[in-house]
C-alpha cells in the first residue's frame, strides 16, 4: 500500500517536470532588443522586470538597461514594485522608458479585491484587512485557508468569526457562501476580510455578520509560471485518552458500591479476578483491554500541488492542479483502513472578445474519498470496558482435544493473524475489533463542481468611465458512502480447563461475505448565483473622483430533502467621492428582499455612510520623517438582514397534533389540532447598527499599524415575549422582533518590516477584544440574578459550588443513616453523603433547586491575539506564528467530555476518579465520591466543572532554505527551496491536558513535513 503512495507521488512530480520542462528550457529566438528605464526625475531604475512573449524576461542593471529577445516586435510588460506598470511595444519608443511612482498604497500590489469591485487600499473608507500570499508561501508553506485566516487577519477571533459576531459569509471569486475547505493555498492570491457595515453594505442580508473574501490566482500577461510545491511528513497524536485499567477499574467499582451501602463481596468484583487481572495471569480469561493499542504512533501525509499560468494580451491562464493524502489512525487491515485522499484541479481563463468585451470562465473540480472500516473505534474506545472479554483470541490457546465439534468449528473459522474475533454473549456480533477486521468497509465520497462566468463591458464609448459586468455560477455538491457490510462470525468464551486452553467456544453470527457494493447517499446541494452591475468612475476639474457602483444580486440554494429553496435577492449602491485622493466620503446600501417575512414587509433598506481622511497629505504632516502614512477613519450604518430568521412562515399561525379522538367503538380516531405559535404579520427584519472609529499609518518607513473601535447592536432579533401573555397562553405566543446583543471592542494589528545588512526581519501582531452584551431581552424570572439582560451573550449558568460535603456535615440517625444536619440547605435531587459537590443557596430558601442557578462566567474568550516573527538571513529564512486566547471558560460536562471527566454510574472511568473524594483524602480530592448509580446531584452544570480555556500556543514554524540563481540556472529552474514545517509544536496553557484532548475522534496531532518549492 505504502509502495502505490510513492508511486503516485513519484508520477505526479515527473509528470508535471516531463509535460513543462520544455517551458523552461526553450530559448526565445528573434531580435535583441535593449533599452533603459528611468523614473520621473531621469534617474535610471535598477531591478525593473521586464516580461516578453513566450516566457522571456530580463531586468535592468544599475544603470536602468535591459536587454531582451524578442519575436517579431511584441509588446513586453515592464513592472517594478511602487510604480504604474506598462505594456507596451518596445519599437514605438524613442528615447528612455519613464515609470510613474504609484501613490503610496496605490500600486497595482496595494489592490483589494472586494469580491464585487477593486479598491486602492488608500481609497477604501470602511475597515478592511487583507493578505497578500505572493511570496509568502515560500516562508509559510502551510496549504489549508483557515490557518492564514487565525492569527494573521486583523478583528478575526478563530478562521471565521469577525469581531465576536458570529460566522461571516465566504466570498470566493466573487461568489457568495462557497465554502473555504475546498481550496488549496496555493490557488489564493489574496484574502480580504470586511467587517464594519459600511464595507459590507454591498453584500446586503448575507454580510450581516462581516465578510471574507477569497481570490484564487489569474494568469498574467507574459508570465508564463510553473511552480511546484512537494511536502510529505507524519503526524503525531499530541494527547490521547488514558482510562483505568481493568483491574483497577474492578477496584473502583467496589468502592463505590461499597460508597451506596452494597456488599461488593455480593453485587461487585472478587478480590481473586482483580489480582488475576493485575498479574496479566491469563489475557483471555482475564482481559484487560485498551482500544488505543491500535491507534498508530504516527501516521504518514503528502500533499502534492502544480500550478501553471501564462498568457497575452489576448488570453490568460491559470492551472492548479493537487493531492493530499492522509493515513488514517487505525493500523487495522491497512487495506480497508485506507486512509483519505483528495483530488482537485481548478482552471481559470481570461480572454478579449473584442475592443470594448472581456470575459472569463473558471472551472473547479475536486474528488475526496475517505476509506475505513466499518467500526469507530476511536469512539467505542470510550466505552469499551476493558474486562468484558478480549477481542482477539489465539488459536493456539484453544484445546480442541477430544472434542470433533470444537475442531469442525475451528477448521471452517476466519482468523486474523492467528487470533479468532472475540466476543461477548451480550455483545454478539457487534464486537469493535471484529466489525474493523471482518465487517467490510466503508467509503466516503464528496464530489465539488463549480463554474463560472463574468462578462466585462467597456461602456467608455457611451461616456467615459462607464463600464458593466454580469457574473453567473453554478456550483455543486454531493456526498455519498459506498460500503462492503459483510457477515461475520465471532466468538465468547464459555468456560477453562486446568491447563488454561478454552473449552468450549460459543459463536455468533456467520460468516457472509457482502458481494454487492452498497450506495447510500449523505445529500446534494445545488446553488445558482448571478448579479450584474454598472459601474462609473470619473474625476472632474482633476481634484474631485467619483466611484459609482449598481449591483443587482440574486442567489438560490436547494438541498436534497428540504422542500423549500433557500433564496437570496438584493440590490445594492456604493458612491464614493474624494477630494485629492485624500478624502473620501462613502455611501453604500443595500435593499434586501426576503422571502421569510410576511408579504408587505419583505423589503429592507440598508443605509451606511463613511468617511475617511489622510492627514499625511497636509503640509503639517507631509514631509514628516516619523509619519509616513496616516489616515483616519469613520463609519455607521444599519444593515437589515435576515439571517438570524432559521426558517421560512414563522409569522404564520403554527399549529400541532394534540390529543386523539375515537369513535365507532374504536374503529375511527382523529386528532386535535393545537396552536403553537402566533401569527406575527407585522415581522420585519432584524438589524446591525454599527459605529466604527479608527486609523492606518505607516511610520519610519518599516511599522504598519491600524486600530479600529467597534460598537454593533443586533437589534429587533426574534424571540418570544415571556411577558406579554401570562402563562398559560404560552402556546399562543407568536415571535417578536425584540432581542438586541451589543458587541463593543477594538482591534489593533502591526507589521515592522526592517533590513539590516543580510538580516531581514519582520514582526506582526494583532489583537482583538470584543465583549459582548445581552442588551435586550423579555424575562420573568423571579429573581433577578437569573435575567440574562446586562450578561455576557455566552454566559454559562450553573450551581455555585463550596466544595465537598464533609462528614461533619451529617449526623446519623437512630438506625444508624446519616442525615443532612438542619441547618445546611436541602438539595432537591435526592440524598447526597460526604463527598458530593456542595451548593451555594442564592435565594436563602433552605432548599437547593433550580432557582439557585446563577451567572458562572462565559464560554467565548473576549481577548484573542496573534503574533508572528519572519527571520531571512541570507538563504536561510524562519517564520513562527502563535495565537492565543485569554478570559473564557470550559465546561467538562459538554460535549464527549462528559462521560471522560464526570463518568456517572455504569460509565468507563478514566484517570480523572483517581483524585475521588474519600475520608482519606478529603481535603486534596478532585473529584466527587464514585457511585454505583446514576448521581442526580453532582454532574450538573457547576463552578466544579468549569476550568479556564486560555492558551497561547506555537501554531507552525517554518525553516526555509533558497538556493542560490547559480544553481538554480544549472539545474533548468527559476527558484528552488527546501522547508521544514512543524505544526501545533507548543502550547501553553493551565488546562492544556484538557484542551489538547479529542475523546471519541481522531487525536489532535503534531504535524512534522519536509517540502521543496520549484519555480520554472
Amino acid at each position: 500500500m505504502k509502495i502505490n503512495k510513492l508511486y503516485r507521488l513519484y508520477a505526479l512530480v515527473c509528470f508535471t517536470i516531463f509535460c513543462f520542462c520544455g517551458t523552461v528550457t526553450a530559448q526565445s529566438t528573434g531580435t535583441e532588443v535593449s533599452a533603459t528605464v528611468v523614473d520621473e526625475q531621469g534617474n535610471p531604475l535598477s531591478g525593473v522586470n521586464i516580461y516578453g512573449p513566450g516566457g522571456s524576461r530580463a531586468s535592468t542593471n544599475d544603470n536602468g538597461l535591459f536587454n531582451i529577445m524578442l519575436p517579431n516586435d511584441e509588446a513586453v510588460v515592464i513592472e517594478k514594485k511602487g510604480y504604474e506598470s506598462q505594456f507596451i511595444s518596445l519599437s514605438t519608443v524613442t528615447g528612455n522608458i519613464t515609470l510613474v511612482k504609484s501613490d503610496f498604497l496605490a500600486s497595482e500590489d496595494d489592490e483589494i479585491k472586494m469580491g464585487v469591485s477593486t479598491r486602492d487600499r488608500r481609497d477604501i473608507v470602511g475597515s478592511v484587512s487583507s493578505i497578500n500570499t505572493k511570496d509568502r508561501l515560500v516562508y509559510d508553506n502551510t496549504q489549508f485557508v483557515r490557518d492564514y485566516i487565525s492569527g494573521l487577519t486583523v478583528g478575526v477571533r478563530g478562521s471565521s468569526n469577525i469581531r465576536g459576531i458570529g460566522n461571516a459569509l465566504f466570498v470566493i471569486d466573487g461568489v457568495f457562501g462557497r465554502d473555504p475547505n475546498v481550496l488549496n493555498m496555493e490557488e489564493v492570491e489574496q484574502i480580504t476580510v470586511l467587517k464594519d457595515a459600511n464595507a459590507v453594505a454591498l453584500y446586503g442580508s448575507q454580510g450581516q455578520n462581516g465578510v471574507i473574501i477569497i481570490n484564487t490566482k489569474r494568469g498574467s500577461v507574459n508570465k508564463r509560471e510553473v511552480n511546484v510545491n512537494v511536502r510529505s511528513g507524519i503526524r503525531t497524536p499530541i494527547a490521547l485518552p488514558n482510562y483505568l485499567s481493568a483491574a483497577a477499574f474492578m477496584q473502583l467499582r467496589n468502592e463505590a458500591f461499597a460508597n451506596d451501602g452494597l456488599d461488593p463481596s455480593v453485587v461487585g468484583f472478587p478480590q481473586e479476578q482483580i489480582q488475576n487481572t493485575r498479574s496479566g495471569l491469563n489475557p483471555i480469561e482475564f482481559p484487560d483491554v485498551d482500544l488505543y493499542e491500535f491507534v498508530q504512533p504516527f501516521i504518514n501525509t503528502t500533499n502534492v500541488i502544480s500550478e501553471f499560468s501564462g498568457g497575452n494580451d489576448k488570453s490568460q491562464y491559470y492551472v492548479n492542479v493537487g493531492w493530499l493524502y492522509n493515513e488514517n489512525w487505525v493500523n487495522i487491515n491497512e487495506d480497508i483502513n485506507a486512509g483519505s485522499n483528495r483530488f482537485n484541479v481548478r482552471g481559470n481563463i481570461d480572454f478579449r472578445v473584442n475592443d470594448w468585451i472581456t470575459s472569463s470562465i473558471d472551472g473547479v473540480a475536486i474528488i475526496s474519498t475517505s476509506k475505513s472500516s466499518r467500526a469507530n473505534l476511536l469512539n467505542a474506545a470510550t466505552t469499551f470496558i476493558p474486562f468484558d472479554y478480549a477481542p482477539l483470541i489465539p488459536i493456539n490457546s484453544i484445546d480442541a482435544t477430544n472434542n470433533p465439534e470444537l475442531q469442525t468449528l475451528l477448521v471452517g473459522a476466519n482468523t486474523f493473524d492467528g487470533n479468532l474475533l472475540g466476543s461477548a454473549q451480550q455483545i454478539g456480533v457487534d464486537a469493535p475489533v471484529a466489525l474493523a477486521i471482518a465487517g467490510g468497509y466503508q467509503d466516503r465520497r464528496f464530489r465539488v463542481t463549480q463554474f463560472n462566468n463574468s462578462i466585462n463591458f467597456d461602456l467608455s464609448g457611451i461616456t467615459e468611465g462607464l463600464s458593466a459586468k454580469t457574473y453567473l455560477s453554478f456550483d455543486f455538491f454531493d456526498t455519498f458512502t459506498t460500503s462492503i457490510r459483510n457477515q461475520y462470525r465471532t466468538y465468547g468464551v464459555t468456560d477453562w480447563v486446568q491447563n488454561d486452553g478454552v473449552d468450549p467456544l460459543r459463536d455468533f453470527g456467520e460468516d457472509r461475505r457482502d458481494l454487492s457494493e452498497n450506495v447510500a447517499s449523505n445529500g446534494f446541494v445545488s446553488r445558482v448565483g448571478m448579479y450584474a452591475l454598472l459601474n462609473y468612475e470619473k474625476t472632474f476639474a482633476s481634484n474631485h473622483s467619483l466611484n459609482t457602483t449598481f449591483l443587482g444580486y440574486y442567489n438560490s440554494e436547494k438541498r436534497d430533502g428540504v422542500l423549500q429553496t433557500d433564496r437570496d435577492s438584493h440590490l445594492g449602491l456604493q458612491m464614493t467621492y474624494d477630494f485629492k485622493k485624500k478624502l473620501f466620503v462613502d455611501f453604500s446600501g443595500a435593499y434586501a428582499h426576503s422571502l421569510k417575512l410576511p408579504e408587505g414587509n419583505r423589503g429592507g433598506f440598508s443605509p451606511t455612510v463613511g468617511i475617511g481622511y489622510i492627514l499625511s497629505e497636509e503640509p503639517f504632516l507631509k514631509d514628516s520623517d516619523f509619519v509616513n502614512y496616516l489616515k483616519v477613519r469613520a463609519s455607521g450604518g444599519i444593515i437589515s438582514s435576515d439571517r438570524g430568521i432559521d426558517g421560512y412562515y414563522l409569522y404564520d399561525e403554527n399549529y400541532s397534533d394534540g390529543a386523539s379522538f375515537g369513535w365507532a367503538d374504536g374503529l375511527f380516531s382523529n386528532n386535535r389540532q393545537n396552536i403553537s405559535q402566533g401569527a406575527n404579520p407585522d415581522m420585519g427584519f432584524e438589524e446591525r447598527i454599527d459605529l466604527n472609529i479608527g486609523f492606518e499609518s505607516y511610520l519610519m518607513n518599516s511599522l504598519w499599524l491600524e486600530a479600529n473601535y467597534f460598537r454593533t447592536e443586533l437589534d429587533k432579533q426574534l424571540g418570544f415575549l415571556a411577558d406579554q401573555y401570562p402563562s398559560y397562553y404560552n402556546t399562543f405566543r407568536p415571535l417578536n422582533n425584540f432581542n438586541a446583543n451589543l458587541y463593543t471592542g477594538f482591534e489593533l494589528g502591526l507589521n515592522f518590516n526592517k533590513t539590516f545588512n543580510d538580516l531581514s526581519v519582520g514582526i506582526g501582531a494583532n489583537v482583538l477584544y470584543s465583549q459582548t452584551e445581552a442588551s435586550k431581552r423579555s424575562e420573568t424570572n423571579e429573581f433577578e440574578y437569573q435575567n440574562r439582560q446586562g450578561l455576557e451573550l455566552s454566559s454559562i449558568f450553573g450551581f455555585e459550588d463550596l466544595g465537598f460535603y464533609s462528614e461533619s456535615d451529617f449526623t446519623a440517625d437512630t438506625d444508624g443513616n446519616l442525615v443532612l444536619n438542619s441547618n445546611l440547605p436541602v438539595p432537591n435531587f435526592g440524598a447526597v453523603q460526604p463527598g458530593d459537590i456542595r451548593y451555594a443557596d442564592q435565594n436563602g430558601d433552605n432548599v437547593i433547586d433550580q432557582d439557585d442557578q446563577v451567572a458562572l462566567g462565559q464560554s467565548a474568550s473576549p481577548w484573542t491575539y496573534g503574533v508572528n516573527l519572519n527571520l531571512k538571513y541570507k538563504r536561510w529564512n524562519l517564520f513562527i506564528l502563535g495565537t492565543g486566547q485569554t478570559g473564557a471558560l470550559g465546561n467538562k460536562l459538554s460535549g464527549n467530555f462528559n462521560n471522560y471527566y464526570a463518568p456517572n454510574g455504569n460509565d468507563k472511568y478514566s484517570e480523572v476518579v483517581l483524585g475521588r473524594w474519600t475520608p482519606q483524602t478529603a481535603n486534596t480530592a478532585t473529584f466527587p465520591r464514585l457511585t454505583s448509580g446514576d448521581n442526580q446531584n453532582n454532574f450538573r452544570t457547576s463552578s466544579f466543572w468549569l476550568y479556564d480555556t486560555s492558551f497561547f500556543r506555537i501554531n507552525r514554524a517554518q525553516v526555509t532554505y533558497e538556493f542560490a540563481d547559480t544553481l538554480c540556472d544549472k539545474i533548468g529552474v527559476e527558484d528552488f527551496s527546501l522547508n521544514f514545517q512543524g505544526t501545533n509544536l507548543l502550547e501553553v496553557a493551565e488546562n492544556r491536558d484538557i484542551r489538547q484532548l479529542n475523546i471519541g475522534g481522531n487525536p489532535q496531532a503534531r504535524t512534522y513535513t519536509l517540502g521543496i518549492r520549484m519555480s520554472f
